[in-house]
């Protein structure tokens, strides 16, 4: 079984390794092609669109905090210190 088991490893190995191996040769940073002039006013089209919805979008003036009316936008005021009573712990 362990034997099975080692051959099936070894099969599985040496495939996927075949696989990598037997790609044909892909540029994937071929030369650089000019554009005709209708890809050039096409590609200037669609960045004038791109451009005029980039205007569209408003402005965020409001804050997006969505504690913001929860949290007060004082500082908190320190405590005045607990008095003592004659025991020795404080009142409260």
């Amino acid at each position: 079984m362990r034997m099975l088991s080692a051959a099936a490893m070894v099969v599985l190995l040496t495939v996927s390794a075949y696989a990598q191996m037997s790609t044909p040769n892909i540029n994937l940073m071929p030369e650089f092609q000019s554009k005709t002039p209708e890809e050039k006013e096409q590609d200037a089209i669609r960045e004038k669109a791109y451009k005029d919805s980039l205007r569209k979008i408003p402005d965020a003036k409001a804050s997006s905090d969505p504690w913001g009316a929860v949290r007060s936008t004082e500082a908190p005021k320190a405590a005045a210190p607990a008095k003592k009573n004659k025991a020795g712990s404080s009142s409260q």
